[in-house]
């Protein structure tokens, strides 16, 4: 079956039918992974995306129970070059189509990835529309006319009611932009106990809880549609030790006074360097965002920049210069193979242990 993929700008790619059936909206983006479709298909994060994967075989270890990082998938649409009908690997229980019609995701294979991708960084993201069914171009392009990314993406995603990890450790907050199961078991591995509550859970709700520290988690969409949630953040910080990834970093950001702003075609792969400006150490991270903390806005606000990104000089971290708290852009808990950000969390424990006995923080 004949599927397509139309771009806002009218660029058309026809290919072949994969996953379910149907028509799909969203932003199309890429992801230059060359494992890890399973984390990037079930990360919260790409809610409303219709994600492209760069490397050009996706599918050949299958879907397993084990990889997933949230219960279900949340992406509109997925795009390959080659999609694996037949995975090899101990721990497959099923092929990424039967994953894609199982999660109702609309998919396309065999359109050339690397034009798309070309596009994409040279004009930005886009809307697109995959589609295998037989609509008319016309009527398509009209419908992404008016076709426009939901706001408020948090809501959609976030936990309805909280949720405990009991542990014999510090008790950590987890507030759940959207949070992957990855991060759960960061702090599970540490001992923690990990109670989650809903992103719009106030300081008042935060506090009840009595944590030893806060864990601001990832999350998908535009940080300043967030304005509730940044208010709540900024009562919090220097109450209890706080620590922000991804969404939680923008967002401790603006509670700050900071600003952020849309790149051209964001950060989506596992292999992005971050260079620590403390220690002058590079690492490999994990990255899937599309807005970023202004440098030049950090000025004049109570925090210092920390990490910055190796390619292009954007954000990756940032410490409040007299409080508890710290943020990075990327994904520690991700270890994509290298695990070099694995030791944040780490950093996060000593935190939690000497605001417990009154130590003092700064720059």
């Amino acid at each position: 079956m004949i599927a397509r993929l139309l771009l806002e700008d009218g660029t058309l790619f026809e290919g072949q039918h994969f996953g379910a059936a149907g028509e799909s909206f969203g932003e199309v983006v890429f992801n230059t992974g060359m494992t890890g479709y399973q984390e990037v298909l079930t990360d919260p994060s790409y809610y409303g995306q219709i994600v492209t994967m760069t490397y050009p075989l996706i599918g050949n270890y299958g879907c397993n129970t084990d990889d997933v990082e949230s219960i279900k998938s949340h992406v509109r649409g997925f795009v390959m070059r080659e999609g694996a009908d037949f995975p090899s690997h101990y721990k497959s229980k099923k092929s990424i189509d039967e994953y894609l019609k199982e999660q109702g995701i609309v998919a396309i294979s065999g359109i050339d990835t690397r034009k798309l991708t070309r596009i994409l960084r040279v004009h930005g993201t886009m809307r697109g529309v995959i589609t295998s069914e037989e609509t008319s171009i016309d009527v398509l392009e009209q419908k992404l006319k008016v076709f426009s990314m939901p706001k408020d993406q948090v809501a959609k995603v976030t936990t309805q009611s909280p949720y405990r990890l009991p542990g014999e450790g510090r008790r950590i907050v987890l507030l759940d932009f959207g949070a992957k199961m990855g991060t759960l078991r960061s702090l599970s591995q540490r001992g923690c106990d990990v109670v989650v509550l809903p992103a719009y859970s106030t300081a008042k709700e935060v506090l009840a809880w009595n944590p030893q520290g806060v864990m601001m988690s990832n999350g998908p969409g535009d940080p300043d549609d967030l304005p509730e949630i940044i208010e709540n953040v900024a009562q919090l910080i220097g109450r209890v030790p706080i620590f922000g990834i991804c969404m939680g970093h923008q967002i401790l950001s603006l509670a700050c006074g900071a600003k952020t702003s849309k790149l051209r075609f964001g950060h989506r792969g596992v292999n992005h360097p971050v260079r620590d400006l403390e220690t002058n150490r590079v690492c490999m991270t994990s990255q899937n965002h599309g807005y970023v903390v202004d440098e030049v806005s950090l000025q004049g606000t109570l925090l210092k920049l920390t990490h910055i990104n190796q390619n292009d000089g954007t954000v990756e971290g940032v410490k409040h210069l007299y409080a508890p708290a710290f943020s990075v852009q990327y994904h520690p808990e991700a270890r994509p193979g290298p695990d070099d950000s694995d030791y944040l969390f780490d950093d996060f424990m000593k935190m939690i242990d000497e605001f417990g006995k009154g130590g003092e923080f700064g720059a």
